[in-house]
């Protein structure tokens, strides 16, 4: 999966009992997931933790609020250098968990909020939510079609969540699990860039003769020292890319010409002539400018165009 997909932000709430007992996972590491919702339309990851910071009066927490910008953890879970500890997030007397995984979910499982409603772009929200379950579930080797129940599954009698909020999106439980075990799946895009290729010589004298050392010529009578070497270094590197000697007698082993060298040649000279052909609609001409670059782009191992 992508392990890096979204930033997870930790800033945590201050140790309390009510709250933030500070006791570990007695599992170490947690033993499942709980899909929750905030029930709480329009609150932030942010709001959710002023509200648990403050709170005093109750005991209620979870370790993680998700909404549309951010994967907020208000309680350390073991994703960073902090080991997991509990949070009050699903009643001690409700047996619905240690039927289904041999303790309490409190004891050795993270509660993960999605914050919806109001302002909060559910898709947003959605995806960053299946994301970190599906981080987690990677982390932690969870299955996520057995390891993340609902609030509402473990204690069906009090509450409605996480469907609740998956119903305003027309989403289901069974469509949050299979989205998260897609999620799992998923490799980052790689470009492989293509291995560069001998310039021909005679587009590299071309190239030389008919831009390279008229420029050289300009900067050298201008007195432009700085120019005048660029233009020189220019030169060898285009006769290097060519297996041109750069000196008589000498070895020409291939060296590739450097992007920035052939993306400079393409934008100061060939480009205008393409332009310009293209005005006059001159396609011979399009062409022989386009299959210049092409042979630059392929010496500079970059995708021809």
């Amino acid at each position: 999966m992508i392990k890096d997909k979204y930033p997870i932000e930790r800033r945590y709430i201050d140790k309390r009992h009510s709250v933030r007992p500070g006791t570990r996972l007695t599992s170490g590491t947690p033993g499942f997931l709980v899909a929750h919702d905030t029930g709480n339309p329009g609150a932030s990851a942010d709001n959710h933790f002023t509200y648990f910071q403050n709170l005093k009066d109750r005991s209620a927490s979870a370790q993680v609020f998700i909404d549309d910008k951010k994967i907020l953890e208000i309680i350390p879970t073991g994703t960073g250098p902090d080991p997991a500890e509990k949070a009050w997030h699903v009643l001690y007397n409700v047996i619905t968990d240690n039927k289904l995984f041999g303790d309490d979910a409190n004891d050795i499982a993270l509660g993960v909020e999605l914050c919806y409603g109001g302002k909060i772009v559910f898709e947003e929200a959605y995806k960053r939510f299946v994301w970190y379950m599906a981080y987690c579930c990677d982390k932690w080797g969870l299955n996520p079609l057995l390891h993340i129940p609902s609030h509402k599954q473990l204690d069906p009698s009090r509450k409605r969540d996480i469907d609740q909020a998956l119903k305003t999106a027309g989403k289901t439980l069974k469509d949050l699990l299979y989205d998260v075990a897609a999620e799992m799946q998923e490799q980052p895009i790689v470009i492989v860039a293509p291995a560069a290729i001998q310039l021909p010589a005679v587009v590299a004298q071309l190239l030389i003769d008919n831009y390279v050392s008229p420029a050289w010529f300009e900067a050298h009578k201008a007195g432009d020292a700085v120019g005048a070497t660029h233009f020189h270094n220019l030169a060898d590197n285009l006769r290097m890319a060519a297996c041109m000697p750069l000196q008589p007698g000498a070895k020409a082993p291939f060296k590739q010409l450097p992007k920035s060298n052939a993306q400079e040649l393409i934008f100061r000279w060939l480009s205008s002539g393409w332009q310009g052909a293209r005005i006059k609609g001159d396609k011979t001409a399009m062409a022989y400018f386009n299959n210049r670059a092409n042979h630059l782009r392929r010496a500079a191992g970059m995708p021809i165009e």
